[in-house]
């Protein structure tokens, strides 16, 4: 964790700015580790600080061996106060988008005339650059991902419910190791696959219909997400136009990403391709998104965004057609980007499977 504290600190000597305060628990984590569900950190240029209440301080200590540990013993805005006035801090940076506008009042109140300076697209900057320890583990993610998937191909059959697929991906992913599922999983079988976030419902899947699948695990706090589409008995001829193009935009997104290519690029090129089959109107979200500790990071691959993408970042490439009254396809690969290369971290077959 020492590294990233570090970058925390260059920030603070280059904005001067003599303090920063996180309350987002996901940065909380990546700053220190501490994984309690009640914590804030205050990095000084030359301290660290974690405040925390009884339930965890000990947990808080083996977590966090760099910071300082502050018991909690009054309101916790209270305690951030008072470390203000020991370190004689004028200008502390937070994250803006962490606090609502009362809960900003409830700070500004009470640390004046301490200045409270926005820095929120700070810290997710630094986060959008994956290190070594973060890669490994979000490996392990996708890895548990792609073991779900083989897994449950056998039980996709007519008859069975969306829900059941949902609940038995769920099941297996943390009898595997994971902590939890990265977000509510989407079966959307039939006409339901044109709803791009069709949650699992009590549908029962039929012959002849698509399902798509997109489910994903956290593994020591880091995030898959992945998604395949197969079709259940006979495929019909439009059914297999539809994936053959989604996969070829895939494809061409894959294969367009590089170190310092733009963002919005990348879409475009994927985009290009399902716009030129005719289906452009049927392809109405982003082609991807970052992840790590929470599943949508950034950056995204988007067609408003002219941000670089830079080594280090782990994306989403998922392009998808959704037509109503018809259904749906999706294709999902997380891909990590080196210097020189890219990596599918996801290793799962994505040719059409008929089952």
């Amino acid at each position: 964790m020492k590294h990233r504290i570090v970058k925390i600190r260059d920030y603070l000597e280059e904005k001067d700015i003599d303090a920063f305060l996180i309350i987002k628990p996901q940065n909380i984590r990546y700053l220190s580790g501490f994984t309690g569900s009640s914590g804030q950190l205050i990095i000084t240029r030359s301290k660290n600080y974690l405040i925390t209440d009884f339930r965890y301080v000990d947990q808080a200590k083996q977590q966090s061996p760099n910071y300082q540990i502050i018991k909690q013993e009054k309101k916790i805005i209270d305690t951030v106060k008072d470390i203000c006035l020991q370190e004689k801090i004028k200008e502390i940076a937070f994250e803006e988008d962490q606090m609502v506008f009362k809960t900003y009042e409830i700070y500004y109140q009470a640390l004046k005339p301490v200045y409270l300076i926005p820095a929120s697209q700070f810290l997710t900057k630094i986060r959008a650059i994956k290190d070594h320890e973060e890669v490994i583990l979000l490996k392990k993610a996708v890895d548990l991902a792609d073991q779900a998937f083989k897994h449950i191909l056998p039980y996709i059959k007519p008859g069975i419910k969306e829900k059941d697929i949902a609940l038995e991906l769920e099941f297996f992913l943390r009898k595997k190791g994971a902590e939890a599922k990265s977000f509510d999983f989407i079966v959307a079988s039939g006409t339901r696959g044109a709803l791009p976030h069709g949650i699992a419902s009590s549908k029962e899947i039929r012959m002849g219909e698509l399902v798509t699948m997109d489910f994903g695990c956290i593994y020591e706090g880091y995030c898959s997400d992945i998604t395949r589409t197969v079709c259940v008995g006979k495929l019909g001829s439009k059914q297999r136009e539809i994936y053959n193009i989604v996969l070829e935009a895939q494809i061409a997104g894959i294969n367009s990403i590089r170190s310092n290519i733009k963002c919005q690029d990348v879409d475009s090129i994927a985009r290009e391709v399902i716009v030129n089959a005719g289906y452009g109107e049927y392809f109405g979200h982003c082609l991807g998104h970052g992840v790590g500790l929470e599943v949508h990071e950034e950056p995204r691959l988007a067609k408003d965004n002219d941000e670089l993408l830079q080594p280090g970042m782990v994306v989403t490439v998922e392009p998808g057609i959704y037509i109503p009254g018809f259904g749906g396809v999706r294709i999902e690969d997380m891909v990590l980007i080196h210097e020189n290369y890219i990596e599918i971290l996801t290793k799962t077959y994505k040719d059409l499977l008929v089952i």
